[in-house]
């Protein structure tokens, strides 16, 4: 089953440093050589929003939402099961801190 989870800005997150950098590293690390994680990254405030109403296209750039609703980050994970992601989620928060990160299944090949 695969998951992306996406997680927001926040107002209230301290600035990384050298022990967040090391766990998240070896969290990566781990994730990595069982074969779990298949994409990471972070993501840029701005954006392109197109939108389609009929026959026309529109394209305006970003930003579109407040700061804290905006997404920052994604993992993309191949696991077995809803718990297995929800257990590696709470590892993940546990690292980073208090926050808000969204788990959507994600259908297809």
């Amino acid at each position: 089953m695969r998951y992306l989870m996406t997680t927001r800005a926040t107002d209230t997150a301290p600035a990384p440093d050298e022990k967040l950098y090391a766990e998240m590293g070896a969290f990566i690390e781990e994730m990595t050589a069982k074969g779990i994680l298949l994409a990471t990254g972070g993501l840029e405030p701005g954006g392109i929003r197109m939108t389609s109403s009929g026959d026309e296209i529109t394209v305006t750039d970003g930003p579109f939402t407040e700061a804290k609703e905006a997404i920052v980050g994604f993992a993309l994970v191949e696991v077995r099961s809803k718990e297995e992601m929800i257990e590696l989620a709470r590892r993940f928060r546990k690292i980073v801190g208090d926050g808000v990160s969204e788990i959507r299944q994600v259908f297809g090949p």
